[in-house]
């Protein structure tokens, strides 16, 4: 997109949104899904590690690298809780792409709203292959900052047209249904988890404490239904009762980061658990009876934002939505990296008089 090599496109929350507004929401998460879908079908070609965490009293800030041995991608990702007592946002995100062969950054991103995307579309992209055929309707339990990409990836990848949604806060309900107005859902505002879950053949929980908490308990999970765990993403923080976990197949992105932060973390350190990635190229069974429960115990991975980035970067193309960063030194001479400061100070020549 732009050939100096200091100069680096970056994609601010402004040019995101406009972005997402001219590709169209649905159809941004849907390719969106496709990319990540794609990325998991080449799983084991790329790098993989547990993303790196500095954990508070207050929250965590966490570091998610990979690369798929051509591109470098990582996210730079905080989860605090209590920010929105003071207006601000739990999470916050940027992401960077980078060249493997030269190491130069090639896309440096805002993330805070691509996160948002790239969580439904990864949701959408496990329930496609584990809820059950004829589900109709879907129980979103927290109606926080995710849940109406939840519910628009979930129309767009499996039809979900029917919503029955709680939250502790009837407040953040009437927002989740006055945004999702115009999009062509049947909402019913529910006044208790229980009452959400009942009828709904997708169960989204995707609340924001951190805590050990439970918004699911066993006897609220019937025969047949298809589980999205989204809350649970650190370690001490879950929200489906460990009874649940012990009646369903589970699937995760990836075990050693899944099982340090997810439901799982509930569980032996052995206990079986089937890799998404394995289901989308059908190396193991996904939904395989009626009556079975699956649980896609979601913590989110690197590579689904590598997926993200990846997406942005080629939706850009032929468009005037993004900026370009001066940030990286590029001297005349690579190794004269000190004669190009000293070469800053210098006064720029005089101009010569006019007419002269």
């Amino acid at each position: 997109m732009i050939p100096n090599l200091n100069i680096v496109p970056f994609v601010s929350v402004d040019n995101m949104m406009k972005l997402v507004l001219r590709v169209g929401i649905e159809r941004f998460i849907a390719g969106l899904a496709e990319y990540v879908e794609e990325d998991f079908r080449r799983w084991e070609t790329f790098d993989k590690t547990p993303r790196l965490a500095s954990h508070s009293a207050e929250g965590v800030i966490e570091l998610m690298p990979t690369s798929d041995g051509r591109t470098y991608g990582f996210k730079y990702v905080n989860g605090h809780p209590k920010n929105t007592r003071e207006g601000r946002q739990t999470v916050t995100a940027f992401g960077v792409l980078a060249d493997v062969g030269t190491g130069y950054p090639v896309l440096l991103s805002e993330m805070t709203i691509l996160t948002a995307l790239r969580t439904a579309a990864t949701s959408a992209v496990a329930a496609r292959h584990l809820a059950p055929r004829d589900a109709a309707c879907m129980a979103i339990i927290g109606n926080g900052a995710q849940s109406e990409f939840q519910a628009v990836a979930f129309r767009a990848l499996l039809g979900i047209r029917q919503l029955r949604l709680y939250d502790i806060d009837p407040a953040a309900t009437r927002k989740c249904i006055r945004n999702l107005a115009g999009f062509g859902f049947d909402i019913t505002p529910c006044q208790s988890a229980e009452e959400a879950v009942a009828g709904a053949q997708i169960v989204t929980t995707v609340t924001a404490d951190k805590q050990y908490a439970t918004i699911l308990t066993d006897n609220m999970v019937g025969a047949g239904i298809h589980i999205n765990a989204v809350g649970g993403d650190c370690p001490g923080k879950t929200e489906l009762h460990r009874d649940i976990l012990m009646r369903s197949d589970i699937f995760v992105e990836y075990p050693p980061q899944t099982r340090i932060e997810g439901e799982i973390q509930q569980l032996a350190p052995d206990h079986p658990v089937t890799e998404l990635w394995q289901v989308i190229t059908g190396a193991a069974p996904g939904r395989a009876n009626p009556g079975q429960i699956t649980l896609f115990d979601s913590v989110g991975f690197a590579t689904e934002d590598f997926s993200a980035l990846r997406y942005v970067r080629d939706q850009l193309a032929g468009t005037a939505l993004y900026e370009g960063l001066d940030m990286l030194a590029d001297p005349d001479e690579p190794r004269d990296l000190f004669g190009m400061i000293l070469r800053a100070a210098a006064p720029a020549p005089a101009k010569a008089p006019a007419g002269a």
